[in-house]
């Protein structure tokens, strides 16, 4: 059994030994993405395995380890480590506990010291916390290697667009069930490329993307045009099922088409604040020209993923330079903390493309998003009239009646007004 290290401050490593004898267990957020950067993990030599319990039991594991005033997503991720610890059917001598760390203001930065209290106090504290951060914390048994980042890179694009195109089509398909089928199939396609060392380039890329979007076209599709309804808000909320109470899925029982901006804006969002550190505050411009290179990399990325998309009859996102000029006259680039302005500048592009229809999801009590959230639909509408916005708070004691509930108001109201806007069309002709 591998020897239990602490560095000079008295936190647990995850060392070189632990990496060939430990399971890394990893929180569920976005299924598409996780899958397949759990498959580059084990490719890389790590023993990784995805966590997807979303019982109710995922919550209350939560509130016995964090305070229910602390942001839910924390509640959320702790409690499903918790439950798979001891329901799992773990050995808890032989896991390790992986979780990212962004290190800006909001409460997401304390997920990390939340953990190791709530092992501490369930007895488990020599079970070892990886973070995922740049410079915050180093465990000798993993890292962030240029290689590794760079085909992380590939695996977030290749999410971002298989998870585009299902969305286009999954409200539409005339035989139930084939667009996750082809998800399926496409993830399992792009594991085994990456295990023969394929799709690990630009060039390659974009010839997958293409192929990509090929196989979605070809899915038989049938029906009229449904209301679009947008989907924003704190990042773990906006993409995770658990925490907003299968929100797509509700969305497409409904009858409307769910459109979920990307990862990939939100990743560059949290690069360029670095440079936007250095040039408001100053600081290092050695760092800031490391950041501006890797997040004009991910940026020529994107430009491909968008080429792509707009060769076919998907919708194409814009990029992260449109988000950045739409904000503009609402919000300054200082405006960072959580999802900071780019929140707002989704919302905008949503409007923009013609998804008027959206819901901003936020946990209860999350300051920043309150307030580039909830806090700017006013402007919003004054400027937009025709959209349509409802925001939806997420806690341990909302109850997903009264959440449906409000997003059908808001659904109705986009079909009063679809159907109000063909008759204009209609008459007009």
């Amino acid at each position: 059994m591998a020897e239990l290290v602490y560095n000079e401050s008295g936190r647990l490593l995850f060392t070189k030994e632990m990496k060939k004898e430990y399971t890394i267990l990893m929180p569920q957020m976005l299924p598409i993405h996780f899958e397949m950067f759990r498959q580059l993990l084990l490719l890389e030599g790590y023993k990784v395995e995805q966590l997807n319990n979303d019982s109710r039991n995922v919550v209350d594991e939560g509130l016995k380890y964090v305070h229910n005033d602390t942001c839910y997503p924390a509640l959320l991720v702790i409690g499903q480590f918790m439950d798979a610890i001891k329901n799992g059917g773990y050995d808890p001598h032989k896991i390790a506990l992986f979780i990212t760390q962004t290190g800006g203001g909001c409460r997401a930065s304390n997920y990390i010291h939340l953990l190791r209290k709530a092992l501490k106090k369930a007895g488990m504290d020599y079970i070892p916390v990886i973070s995922v951060s740049f410079g915050l914390e180093s465990n000798p048994g993993f890292s962030l290697t240029v290689p590794l980042i760079q085909k992380l890179v590939y695996g977030m694009m290749y999410g971002d667009l298989i998870m585009n195109v299902a969305n286009q089509v999954r409200p539409y398909e005339a035989s139930k069930g084939d667009t996750d089928l082809m998800v399926q199939d496409w993830i399992k396609e792009l594991v085994d490329r990456f295990q023969h060392g394929k799709g690990m380039s630009r060039k390659a890329m974009r010839g997958i993307f293409d192929e990509i979007i090929a196989d979605f076209e070809a899915i038989p599709i049938t029906g009229e045009e449904k209301v679009r309804v947008g989907v924003v808000g704190e990042i773990y909320v906006k993409f995770s099922a658990l925490g907003n109470n299968h929100l797509e899925e509700f969305l497409l029982s409904e009858g409307a088409e769910p459109v979920v901006p990307g990862l990939t804006d939100f990743m560059i969002f949290k690069i360029y604040n670095r440079v936007v550190d250095v040039d408001i505050y100053g600081g290092s411009f050695a760092k800031k020209e490391v950041c501006e290179f890797f997040m004009g990399y991910i940026q020529k990325c994107q430009h491909d993923m968008i080429d792509a998309l707009e060769k076919s009859r998907f919708r194409a996102p814009g990029d992260f330079e449109q988000l950045r000029q739409l904000v503009q006259g609402y919000l300054g680039e200082g405006c960072k903390m959580g999802e900071g302005w780019l929140l707002t500048a989704e919302m905008l592009e949503l409007i923009h493309s013609g998804t008027n229809n959206i819901v901003c999801t936020q946990p209860f009590g999350c300051l920043p998003n309150h307030i580039v959230g909830k806090g700017m639909i006013r402007a919003l509408k004054d400027n937009y009239p025709e959209s349509n916005i409802v925001a939806i708070d997420y806690d341990p004691s909302a109850t997903k009646i009264n959440q449906e509930n409000r997003i059908k108001l808001m659904l109705a109201n986009g079909k009063a007004m679809a159907k109000k806007k063909k008759q204009q069309e209609a008459a007009a002709v």
